[in-house]
C-alpha cells in the first residue's frame, strides 16, 4: 500500500518522476580526490540514495572554467578525467532508485587568486569578496562568451555522464553578479539597467539550453531577494526568474539573501539557536507567483516542518540537506516508520565549518558521514557476542556511542555513570540557551541505547571493585576530564573555569577577565553568558585571532553577542599569574611574546578555559586486571578490524579508553573514538 504521508508522494519535473519529496540540495563536502568524484565521494552520496531520498544533487557548486579554481573542494567539471567518475556514480545512485543532478557554476570572486593555475579570477565589477579576500579582475567581453560556452560543455558532460540535471546556482557567485546592481557596476552592454544585467546569465542558460537539447532538466538555485542595500530585490528577482523559466528553465530552489560575508553566510544557512525554516513562508510566497517546481532548503530539520512544507503547499520539493548529513537513512526510516528513531541533526553547522578546519565535512555526532567506506551507518548484530557483557564508564558522548554501538552489536551493556543525568561535558555546552539543541547528541544515543537493551545506572561512582562485581568482557572508560588550570604557574588556584558559569550562573560580577587558551566554543561561551548577566567583560588570548577553532558558520552568533553587549578582546597576550588582593579582587599579570611587555588587570573574576585533563584515575587503577593493558591496535583501529586479543593470560577482560579520558578533544572526536573501536567487536 503506498504511504500517505505527503514527503512520501512521487513528484514529477518534466519527465523524471521522483520516488518522493525529499532532497539532498546541492552542497560540496569536499569527499573528492583531486577534485573528482572519486570512491569517498561517491560512497557518501550512494548512502544517502540507499537510504531513500529522491533526489541527490551532487557536486555542491561544482566549477565549470580553470580561472574558477576550487575554494572549499569544488569538483571540476571542466577536466575530461571527470567523465568517467560522473558516469559511475550516477549508475551508482540510479541503481539504488535516486535520482541525480548535478549543480554548476564559475565562483567568480568567491575563491582564491593565489590556488589552482593562478589565473585571475573574474567578477563584473571590481569588488572584494570579504569571505575568499580575492580581489578579482573585470572581466572582459571575451571572458564573458568563454565562461558561457564552459557552463554549456560542463552540462552536457552531466548529461553525458546519465544524470537526470543539471542547476546553475546562481547566489554569490559570477553568474548572478550580473544581475544584481550591488556588484555590477558596469556601464558597457552588460551592466546598468535590469536588460543588460540580464545579458549575461541570459547568455549562460541559453548557451546551457542550446546544448544540452530540449528534453535535459535544467533547473536554477537562485537568491530571490539578496536581503542588502542596493542587492537585487525580490520584484527584479521575480522579473528575471520569468525570463529563465522562457528561456529553458525547468525548476527553482529558492535561497533568500547573500553569501559574501561570514554574517550574510549564516543568515542563509542558519546554525542552532536561530528559527526553525526562516525562509519556508517566503519560499511559499514565491512558489506562488511561478509555475515552474519549487524546492527550498534552509534549516528544514525535522519532518514535522518539512511535511507542513508540502502538505501547505508552500514547497513542491523540500530540502533536508544538513538532516541527511546527520542521518542519511532518514527517508527509510519515516518510510518504516520509525520517524522517531532518525538521528536529528543539532544545527552545529560543524558539518561546513570543518570543511576549512579540516579539509572536509563532518556531522558533529555522525562520524560515518564521509567515511561511508570504513564506517556503517547501520550497526549489524554480532551473533559471535552474545552473553559478553561490556561495561562503560561514563555516560556522555563517548561511552553512550560506545553503549549504543555494543547494544546493537549483541553484547549485554551496562554503562555506570557518576552524575545522575546522561550528557557529560554536552550538558555544559548546551547551557547556553541558543545551544541548547546540542542535547539531542544525548537524548538520541540514549533512546537507541535503551531500544539496544542498554542498562545506565546513574549516581554510580565507579571505582575498580564495582567494575570487577560486574564480570566484564570489555571495559570502556569514558570518564572525561575536568578543567585544567594546572598550566598557570602561579595563581591557577584562584581562577574558575566555563564548568563554573554554564548553566549555573546566578549573580554575575561586576568585571571578568576570561583567558581562553583553547579557541574553541567553551570559553566563548562562558563569555557571552556572564556578558549577557551584565558583566563587564574582556576576553584575553594568546591567539592572532578570537576563536581560531570556531568556524565562519558559529563565530557570526558570538560575534553578534559580544558586539551587543561590549565585550572587549586583547590578542596575543598571556597569562602568567593571579593573586588575590586584600579587597578580594584579583589582579591578572599578562604578557606580550611580541613586545616583551607585561600588563596587568584588575577584575572580580579571572576565568580560565585550557581544555581539560583525563579523569584517568579508574583506568590506569583497572590496567592490571586487563588482558591488553589498555593497548589499542592502531593499524586495526584504522582498518576497521577487531582488537587483536591481549596477551596478559591474568588479565579478565579487555580495556580501552576513549573521548576526553584520553585527551582534551571535541564532541566528533569522542564519538568517532567509540564508533571506531567498538564497530568492530
Amino acid at each position: 500500500m503506498r504511504s500517505t504521508d505527503p514527503l512520501l508522494q512521487p513528484f514529477a519535473i518534466r519527465n523524471l518522476e521522483l520516488r518522493n519529496r525529499i532532497v539532498s540540495t546541492s552542497h560540496e563536502p569536499a569527499y573528492g580526490q583531486d577534485s573528482l568524484p572519486t570512491e569517498r565521494y561517491r560512497a557518501y552520496h550512494v548512502e544517502r540514495a540507499k537510504g531513500g531520498t529522491g533526489l541527490l544533487m551532487v557536486g555542491g557548486s561544482a566549477v565549470v572554467s580553470p580561472d574558477s579554481p576550487p575554494s572549499f573542494g569544488n569538483l571540476q567539471l571542466h577536466r575530461g578525467q571527470i567523465a568517467p567518475w560522473l558516469e559511475k556514480l550516477t549508475s551508482e545512485i540510479h541503481t539504488h532508485g535516486a535520482a541525480v543532478m548535478c549543480q554548476i557554476t564559475h565562483l567568480g570572486r568567491r575563491t582564491s587568486n593565489y590556488s589552482g593555475h593562478w589565473l585571475p579570477v573574474p567578477y563584473p565589477s571590481a569588488m572584494r569578496e570579504p569571505a575568499h579576500r580575492a580581489f578579482p579582475k573585470v572581466a572582459e567581453e571575451w571572458d564573458l562568451h568563454r565562461i558561457a560556452a564552459d557552463y554549456a560543455a560542463a552540462a552536457v558532460r552531466c548529461r553525458d555522464a546519465g544524470m537526470d540535471g543539471v542547476e546553475i546556482q546562481s547566489y554569490g557567485h559570477f553568474m548572478d553578479a550580473f544581475l544584481s546592481p550591488a556588484t555590477n557596476t558596469r556601464t558597457d552592454a552588460w551592466g546598468g539597467s535590469f536588460e543588460k544585467r540580464l545579458a549575461f546569465p541570459l547568455l549562460v542558460i541559453n548557451a546551457v539550453r542550446a546544448a544540452v537539447g530540449a528534453d535535459f532538466i535544467v533547473g536554477i538555485r537562485m537568491s530571490m531577494d539578496e536581503d542588502r542595500e542596493h542587492g537585487l530585490g525580490r520584484a527584479e528577482a521575480l522579473a528575471a526568474l520569468r525570463r529563465y523559466t522562457g528561456a529553458g528553465i525547468d525548476f527553482l530552489s529558492v535561497i533568500k539573501g547573500s553569501i559574501e560575508s561570514d554574517a550574510s553566510l549564516a543568515k542563509v544557512i542558519p546554525s542552532m539557536g536561530t528559527a526553525s525554516a526562516p525562509f519556508l513562508d517566503f519560499a511559499g510566497a514565491i512558489k506562488a507567483e511561478i509555475d515552474i517546481p519549487v524546492m527550498h532548503a534552509s534549516r528544514i530539520a525535522d519532518i514535522a516542518t518539512a511535511r507542513h512544507a508540502i502538505k501547505a503547499g508552500l514547497l513542491d520539493l523540500v530540502g533536508m540537506t544538513r538532516a541527511q548529513i546527520a542521518d542519511p537513512h532518514l527517508v527509510a526510516k519515516l518510510a518504516a516508520g520509525q520517524e522517531e528513531r532518525i538521528r536529528p541533526c543539532v544545527g552545529a553547522n560543524y558539518c561546513l565549518d570543518s570543511i576549512y578546519a579540516s579539509g572536509d565535512a563532518k556531522c558533529i555526532h555522525n562520524p560515518a558521514t564521509g567515511r561511508e567506506l570504513k564506517l556503517a551507518h547501520v550497526i549489524l548484530p554480532n551473533p559471535a557476542v552474545r552473553r559478553r557483557k561490556a561495561v562503560v564508564i561514563g555516560a556522555g558522548p563517548a561511552g553512550l556511542e560506545a553503549a549504543r554501538v555494543l547494544g546493537e552489536r549483541g553484547y549485554a551493556v551496562v554503562v555506570l555513570e557518576a552524575g545522575f543525568e546522561p550528557g557529560g561535558q554536552v550538558l555544559l555546552a548546551a547551557a547556553l540557551p541558543r545551544r541548547r539543541d546540542l542535547i539531542g547528541i544525548i537524548d538520541w544515543r540514549v533512546s537507541e541505547a535503551q531500544l539496544a537493551g542498554v542498562q545506565i545506572r546513574y549516581g554510580v561512582f565507579a571505582e575498580r571493585a564495582t567494575v570487577l562485581a560486574e564480570e566484564p568482557d570489555v571495559v570502556l572508560v569514558a570518564t572525561g576530564g575536568t578543567p585544567n588550570h594546572d598550566f598557570l604557574p602561579r595563581g591557577g588556584e584562584l581562577a574558575s573555569d566555563p564548568w563554573d558559569v554554564l548553566g549555573a550562573l546566578s549573580e554575575a560580577p561586576d568585571s571578568v577577565l576570561v583567558y581562553d587558551d583553547n579557541g574553541a566554543e567553551p570559553g566563548l561561551d562562558a563569555a557571552e553568558q556572564l556578558a549577557a548577566a551584565g558583566a563587564r567583560v574582556e576576553i584575553i588570548t594568546p591567539e592572532r585571532m578570537l576563536g581560531p577553532d570556531v568556524g565562519a558558520m558559529n563565530s557570526p552568533a558570538y560575534l553578534r553577542a559580544f558586539s551587543e553587549h561590549a565585550v572587549t578582546v586583547t590578542l596575543a597576550h598571556r597569562l602568567r599569574e593571579i593573586t588575590e588582593e586584600p579587597d578580594g579582587s584579583y589582579t591578572a599579570v599578562l604578557f606580550s611574546e611580541y613586545s616583551g611587555r607585561e600588563i596587568t588587570r584588575n577584575v572580580d573574576l579571572v576565568l580560565i578555559e585550557h581544555g581539560t585533563l583525563p579523569n584517568d584515575e579508574l583506568y590506569f587503577e583497572l590496567l592490571a586486571d586487563s588482558t591488553n593493558a589498555g593497548v589499542i591496535d592502531y593499524p586495526a583501529l584504522l582498518a576497521g578490524a577487531p582488537q587483536p586479543a591481549g596477551t596478559n593470560p591474568e588479565g579478565r577482560f579487555a580495556l580501552y579508553r576513549v573521548g576526553d579520558a584520553v585527551a582534551s578533544r571535541n564532541i566528533h572526536a569522542a564519538i568517532l573514538d567509540s564508533l571506531r573501536l567498538c564497530q568492530p567487536m
